[in-house]
């Protein structure tokens, strides 16, 4: 009998004290359709951990457990599971089970903070591609942040039983546009609705099924007609892996034949330094499932297989490393928080070394803070499993750590270290949003503290001109979502207005200003004077303040209120109420005096001076960049570039890919509204489009005149 959703679970029906190398922390990526909640559902089906198989259709799957997932068929927040898998094998040798950690992420771009920190805390991942379309736009952005990440990779093609499914082309795109150290190890028999079967190029053995209807791989020997072929394959995927195992390579350099297990061993050792990509291929029915839990258990790296983690020791400043030991000091990540309506505030914690027990003090290092941890849980979804203590090597969830939030690390007090954070990008669309009533008013600021928390990539402010309050995210679709989880979950009910493009402000030039904030009220007065200097910083590399005060000008203890001071200013904006980025602020000089100087003097004095300083640097106006690649039959091509370069974009390039022409551009975002409506009036509806953030660009004088004189109007009329 199924738990219900969000149920505790008391007991554990495996062992979960496996040894480390048979446990696998992967994560399921790819872009959006092609196939990771299905392929994951298989995988939970397949291996005994789930009695039905789920549908994305039917909103049944186990990963995609939220009532906005499942109404709209898409994944919203990535999914921990567990389950265990023992791969089938030959002869005497005992079968051992493996623990495999999955984590599902979503496809869509607006929840790319999702994919962000799943990679940041996993030892492998397998990419999903749908066999039809090879790469695509966001296949190429999940793998860029793996491998930021240094995460091995795992590629598999699904759908090769589909109309279209085209496998060499597939594999073509990955070597072409993502890495040419990859190789298949397994090629198709048949395809399209022909598909009944594949080649296995490590054993040289034929894997098919009895029927169409049969779900069992039967294995034979390879078909006449596909011996060459094979050895072709064959001979590429050896020339690319003998390289990797010294004894392989002196064996395949003298012409010996090698066995299955060497070259299964090489391509192991390529796959974990992350210099070769296995690539497996099939129709997603149960039995090519078997194939890659096999590959995910054989290819992919155990927590022993990574290099230990290194971290700052925020005592001596000096690099420490932490080996994936239960006794080793405790160091663990927090990588996402999220809140259950049964047990409350859990934090998503990847333990890299030592253990943690249920009721336990831990150290936040970020905060340096002491918490205590409470309740530990294993994630299964939406269900939760009890648990007295947790292992190196391990994702678990702890309630009770209420000042830990994404990216701080936990560790042991007496011994601390500070491993690398998490970041995020920048927002890109903003809406105002109003409670109805005065009861939701209070409701509606703790949903947005809560899932604030969640979601590091939502923000949340206050027009202090208008007084609205304005929330920002990576699209609509994410705000959307959000909105509708306020009111689902939070109870709050709320109007929103149109989404708005998150511009920015920045400085051309340097610049210099004072600010001095005097008054006497007959007691005690204020006094706060200081002078900045702004200078530009590169695009993207944010704002940063300093101090280069000498000789007791301004007391240290006013130099954090005037930084304080400037970032407000910076937060509201000077010349149309958007954020200030790319530039630095120096604090240079100023005066104090003995009796009447306080921190909120000097705070107002260094506002004063950021925005005398900022107004003689040349404000200017940045707009975000989208990436904009569109996929269009041939026919309407110059009618998609026509309407493209009406929007301002710049038309980088064109390729073919298969029947369709794709165009790959650069967009303001602010031209993209309305979009989806005008591409497929213009293609009968037989065009698509994907749309991710690229950077912020200046934007024209002619439009930032009409922004500004926008926002004066409405600004005017509020007053």
């Amino acid at each position: 009998m199924a738990a219900k959703k969000g149920a505790l679970i008391t007991t554990t029906t495996e062992n979960r004290k496996l040894p480390m190398e048979r446990i696998r922390n992967i994560g399921i990526i790819a872009h959006i359709d092609a196939g990771k909640t299905t392929t994951t559902e298989r995988i939970l089906f397949e291996s005994g951990k789930t009695y039905k198989l789920g549908s994305v259709d039917e909103g049944s799957t186990v990963t995609d457990w939220m009532e906005q997932e499942r109404e709209r068929g898409i994944t919203i927040v990535s999914a921990a599971i567990t389950t265990f898998w023992s791969p089938k094998v030959k002869g005497d040798v005992p079968a051992q089970s493996y623990r495999i950690n999955i984590i599902d992420t979503p496809g869509h771009i607006d929840f790319t903070v999702e994919v962000e920190r799943s990679l940041r805390v996993l030892d492998g991942a397998v990419m999903i591609f749908d066999g039809r379309t090879g790469v695509e736009p966001q296949s190429e952005t999940v793998w860029h942040q793996a491998q930021k990440y240094g995460v091995p990779r795992f590629c598999s093609l699904n759908k090769l039983n589909l109309i279209g499914a085209d496998w060499a082309g597939s594999i073509a795109s990955i070597r072409e546009r993502l890495s040419p150290n990859a190789a298949p190890l397994d090629m198709p028999i048949g395809i399209e609705h022909g598909f009944h079967g594949v080649v296995d190029l490590v054993e040289m053995k034929a894997y098919v099924y009895k029927s169409q209807e049969d779900n069992q791989l039967i294995e034979e020997d390879i078909p006449e007609n596909l011996k060459d072929q094979a050895m072709k394959y064959r001979s590429e995927l050896l020339e690319r892996v003998a390289e990797f195992d010294d004894e392989v390579l002196e064996k395949y350099l003298e012409g010996q034949e090698l066995t299955s297990q060497e070259i299964k061993r090489a391509i192991r050792k390529g796959t974990i330094a992350g210099n070769f990509f296995p690539i497996l291929g099939g129709d997603n029915r149960m039995a090519t499932v078997q194939r890659l839990l096999d590959g995910i258990v054989e290819y992919l790296p155990s927590p022993l297989d990574i290099p230990p983690v290194k971290g700052t020791n925020p005592v001596t400043g000096e690099i420490e490393e932490r080996r994936p030991e239960d006794g080793q000091p405790l160091a663990a990540l927090a990588f996402k928080i999220n809140v259950d309506p049964h047990i409350g505030r859990l934090v998503w914690l990847r333990i890299y070394s030592g253990t943690v027990k249920a009721g336990s003090l831990v150290y936040n290092s970020t905060k340096r803070v002491g918490e205590r941890a409470g309740r530990l849980v294993l994630l299964h979804a939406d269900q939760r499993e009890l648990i007295e203590e947790a292992y190196a090597g391990e994702i678990v969830a702890v309630v009770g750590l209420k000042e830990t939030v994404t990216g701080d690390t936990v560790c042991e007090q007496g011994k601390p270290i500070l491993l690398e954070s998490i970041s995020f990008p920048e927002p890109v669309i903003s809406l105002a949003i109003e409670p109805k009533t005065r009861q939701d008013q209070e409701k509606l600021g703790y949903a947005m503290s809560r899932l604030g928390e969640e979601d590091p990539t939502f923000k949340v402010k206050t027009n202090h001109e208008t007084g609205q309050t304005i929330i920002s995210g990576m699209g609509e679709l994410q705000l959307e979502v959000l909105v509708d989880r306020m009111k689902r979950e939070f109870n709050v009910e709320a109007t929103t207005g149109a989404p708005q493009v998150a511009y920015r402000e920045t400085i051309k030039k340097a610049a210099m200003g004072e600010g001095k904030y005097i008054r006497q009220t007959g007691g005690r007065g204020q006094y706060g004077h200081c002078l900045l200097r702004v200078e530009p910083k590169g695009r993207g590399e944010g704002s940063e303040f300093v101090s280069e005060i000498r000789g007791g000008a301004i007391p240290q203890e006013f130099i954090p209120a005037i930084e304080k001071g400037v970032r407000e200013a910076m937060d509201n904006g000077i010349l149309a109420g958007f954020p200030l980025t790319d530039m630095k602020v120096a604090v240079y000089d100023g005066s104090f005096h003995d009796v009447d100087s306080s921190e909120i003097a000097f705070k107002i004095a260094g506002s004063m001076a950021l925005q005398a300083a900022s107004k003689k640097a040349e404000l200017v106006l940045l707009e975000p960049i989208m990436k904009v690649f569109v996929s269009t039959p041939d026919n309407f091509m110059g009618d998609v570039i026509g309407d493209l370069s009406s929007r301002r974009a710049q038309i980088l390039g064109t390729e073919t890919r298969g029947v369709l022409q794709v165009i790959n551009s650069l967009v303001p975002l602010s031209e993209m509204s309305g979009y989806a409506t005008t591409l497929r009036s213009i293609t009968q509806g037989r065009a698509s489009y994907f749309m991710e953030p690229s950077h912020y660009q200046e934007v024209p004088s002619n439009i930032t005149q009409q922004i500004v004189g926008k926002l004066q109007a409405s600004v005017a009329a509020v007053r």
